[in-house]
């Protein structure tokens, strides 16, 4: 990875890294009919100040159940405006998840950048469907260096 730079995001909701997947699937037919293509994106009210950081090949890693579990890579940053006229940020992102060491991570509002060398190593792809261990399995073995 060429960046630095990432930022870090909690995936509210989300049970595990298949889901979030498989949420994901349904974000690009909508932006499809929006108009902006056929694109996986992630919105946000905040507009990154170190843009240029964060496209220099930084990363979104996902927090899911208070655990770092995957990333994904920034491709763009693009404005979206809604009918209430707010600016947002919508981060475009690689289709394509890494999954990575799992990081336990306290709880936070928002999203927050994410130094490199702050950032867990990659296990490898993520596919849709796949088993998973549980978290706290995957949490106690990453703690013990065995994941």
């Amino acid at each position: 990875m060429a960046s630095g730079l990432n930022l870090i995001k909690l995936s509210v909701g989300t049970e595990d890294v298949s889901g979030l997947l498989e949420w994901q699937k349904t974000v690009a037919p909508r932006n499809q009919a929006a108009g902006f293509g056929s694109i996986v994106t992630h919105t946000t009210r905040m507009w990154p100040r170190r843009e240029k950081e964060l496209l220099d090949g930084g990363s979104i890693y996902w927090v899911i159940k208070g655990v770092v579990l995957c990333r994904q890579r920034i491709l763009d940053l693009q404005e979206r405006r809604g009918a209430d006229g707010i600016r947002r940020c919508a981060i475009v992102l690689d289709p394509q998840m890494q999954r990575t060491y799992p990081q336990p991570r306290r709880a936070f509002q928002g999203w927050r950048y994410l130094e490199q060398a702050d950032a867990p190593d990659d296990l490898g792809p993520a596919q849709a469907g796949e088993a998973e261990l549980p978290l706290p399995l995957q949490t106690a073995l990453a703690e013990i260096g065995v994941l």
